[in-house]
């Protein structure tokens, strides 16, 4: 096995890639501007999903990158040897060219020459077809791994498995390597299995590739008995090329697609991890300097404060490539999300006798884990350590006053009965397949999630009652918590459970209840906080998001040209704009920048966006832009009006409206200061 390390795994995927004629792309940034369907990017291909369908892509039709991820959805599971909301993604793209052959041969070399695995470490599952459907079975990609495992020298016997459940009482055979499973593993579309595809979208089997860790890793007690897809920990998936080469038709059933694709994703933590031989990604070159810093601070060893440890490292990970692309935490959406990631990482740090600011030892550590990043994506390196030890400050003044308050709430309770019904249970319930090991989590009543270590927080916080089965506390209670010392609810529901703390049935809808009567009552309340459905969430932020564009332009040409951004948020009920300018707007200025913003809107010009060389974009297409140095080489450029004499036009990532006549009336509600030298405007679409 090489000696390799993931930042060396990373650059080497994209060398082999470019020798096989795959053009290297930037990777998007973990903040999607104007895209309210998620909250970060959290796969590999899902920047790529328009040309996936069919769009064509101005670098052509072989394509490689390396994606950064964060799945916050994964955060409750951080602690174990494999989960993380952070992950990178090492791709590339087929899009109508090469296909199966190619696919795997391509993998399996880069995986046993390049990275050094030991194939005969390596076994594969394919999609056994469905009947139903008409869809058969992927024997070409079963004959293809046999060819392949054949010339390494390994026989590969093939297991008809199915279900998953299946494959817990049957196990692994000898000679075994290529199992084929249901849809529920080895099929891919936007929407899931073969039922849940959505009309009209592709879709097609995929073939996943696991590295084997040894049988001594498997429970068979609580996961049954080995097999690729078991939630066990002897097996874990490290790759998965997906082929697409179907399209769901309107009547439900699926027909062969004219120009079929290749979707590969492979975990750079997961292959590092098999590269070292360890089945613990936290052990891996973007993990072990971070958790040897915290051994260092603490004076505790890993392999006693795994949990914590783990937490740490991976939710400051994820805090810093936010703050690295700019990202502040706050009580809303993005911001709110990395400002949870910062807390419990605070919280568990206090497990470990940290009871003191320590993210200026470990942040540096991290930012160098990551210098080999593209800056078109980490654009404000130099940024985060601030923006991340004043979050740590602001946490840290209300921290302890906020954990005592729980404990005094929770000795109160003794005194007469909780508000509504009945405390809640601690339960198990299994995780998602795809090998990942069971952790505890919410159950449909509402019980908290899982603890997450050893119990070894700073003396100082343990003043309050030991551990008390009888405190039972309500969402009520959690919300004042929040409300008033600014500790998040999760954090509440955590820590009552490390302490033994009860909550009601309900705490959810109590606190969801309660925090909705206090926006209520606040008149400058955000609207939107309870509304539902991304779909008109989507049109009207992107309506906003186009509206950003003309009153960038409108400012311009108004008041000063060189006005430039300064900070954008877009929401489905408002825009928010920063700019730089010395003086607070005139109503007169107001007034001539709200006309002419609703004039061109009355104009209905056509918004159109390509894709060009930074330098044509630039120098010759006069594109207005921020970060020209940060740039990648080739970026998308929107033009709001003729295109040789546009009204707006901009270096923007998308998306936006057609034609501005759709956006409605355009009216400023607010114009402030926002720092120095940095004024704001509030405005709305009517």
């Amino acid at each position: 096995m090489l000696d390799m390390d993931a930042n060396e795994i990373r650059k080497k995927f994209l060398e082999f890639q470019e020798k096989r004629g795959h053009k290297v792309i930037q990777p998007a940034p973990l903040v999607l501007e104007g895209d309210p369907t998620t909250l970060f990017t959290s796969s590999g291909m899902q920047p790529l999903l328009p040309y996936l369908l069919g769009k064509k892509h101005p670098e052509g039709k072989r394509l490689t990158d390396v994606q950064p991820s964060l799945r916050m959805q994964d955060i409750d599971d951080v602690g174990d040897p494999r989960h993380t909301t952070v992950f990178e993604m090492l791709g590339n793209w087929s899009l109508g060219d090469y296909f199966k052959e190619e696919q795997i041969e391509s993998f399996f070399e880069f995986l046993t020459k390049v990275v050094g695995l030991d194939p005969n470490k390596l076994y594969v599952t394919c999609f056994i077809g469905n009947e139903k459907y008409g869809i058969p079975k992927d024997n070409d990609t079963a004959e293809i791994w046999q060819r392949v495992f054949k010339n390494a020298g390994i026989e590969a016997k093939i297991a008809e498995i199915g279900s998953a459940d299946e494959g817990d009482k049957r196990g692994v055979k000898p000679g075994e390597r290529i199992f084929f499973y249901d849809d529920h593993e080895n099929w891919w579309s936007r929407g899931g299995g073969l039922e849940d595809t959505p009309i009209g979208d592709p879709c097609g089997p995929d073939s996943e590739v696991f590295y084997d860790f040894g049988e001594d890793k498997q429970d068979v007690s609580r996961f049954g008995q080995a097999h690729p897809a078991s939630d066990g920990a002897r097996f874990m998936e490290i790759g998965n090329s997906v082929f697409m080469q179907y399209r769901r038709l309107e009547d439900g059933t699926f027909a062969e697609l004219e120009q079929k694709n290749v979707d590969f994703g492979g975990g750079l933590e997961r292959i590092s991890a098999a590269a070292i031989g360890s089945f613990d990604v936290f052990k891996i070159s973007l993990m072990k300097p971070i958790i040897d810093k915290l051994g260092k601070i603490s004076g505790k060893s890993y392999d006693n404060n795994t949990d914590e440890m783990r937490v740490i490292a991976d939710h400051i990970r994820g805090a810093y490539l936010l703050a690295a692309q700019g990202l502040v935490p706050s009580n809303k959406t993005q911001g709110y999300a990395m400002r949870r990631l910062l807390r419990r990482a605070i919280l568990r740090a206090l497990d470990l006798g940290i009871a003191t600011n320590f993210l200026a030892e470990i942040v540096p550590v991290v930012a160098d884990i990551y210098a080999d990043l593209p800056d078109s994506i980490l654009t404000q390196r130099e940024k985060a350590l601030e923006i991340m030890l004043h979050e740590e400050k602001t946490f840290r003044q209300t921290l302890n006053k906020g954990l005592r308050e729980l404990k005094k709430m929770a000795l109160s309770s003794h005194s007469g009965p909780r508000p509504a019904g009945p405390s809640t249970k601690v339960v198990c319930s299994s995780s998602s397949r795809k090998n990942e090991p069971a952790r505890s989590s919410l159950d449909s009543s509402g019980s908290p999630p899982r603890a997450a270590g050893a119990n070894s927080r700073a003396a100082a916080l343990r003043n309050a009652p030991s551990r008390d089965e009888s405190a039972i506390l309500s969402g009520r209670d959690l919300f004042k918590l929040q409300d008033t010392y600014g500790f998040p609810m999760e954090l509440s529901v955590e820590e009552c459970y490390r302490e033994g703390i009860k909550l009601t049935k309900n705490y959810r809808e109590e606190f969801e209840t309660a925090l909705k009567e206090q926006r209520e009552r606040s008149q400058t309340a955000s609207k939107g906080m309870f509304k539902g459905g991304l779909e008109d969430h989507g049109e009207q932020t992107v309506k906003y998001h186009t509206a950003t564009h003309l009153l960038l332009a409108a400012l311009q040409k108004l008041v000063s040209p060189d006005i430039m951004q300064r900070g954008s948020n877009t929401t489905a009920e408002r825009l928010r704009f920063d700019f730089n300018l010395d003086h607070k707007m005139t109503d007169e200025e107001k007034k001539a920048v709200e006309d002419q913003v609703n004039e061109w809107i009355k104009a209905d010009l056509p918004v159109v966006f390509d894709e060009y060389d930074k330098a044509y974009a630039r120098n010759t297409l006069k594109a207005h832009g921020q970060f020209w140095d940060k740039y990648p080489e080739k970026l998308r450029v929107y033009t709001i009006g003729d295109f040789e004499k546009p009204i707006s036009r901009e270096v923007c990532g998308g998306p936006h409206v057609e034609h501005t006549g759709v956006l409605g009336h355009f009216r400023i509600k607010k114009e402030e200061s926002s720092s120095a030298g940095v004024r704001r405007i509030k405005a709305v679409l009517e």
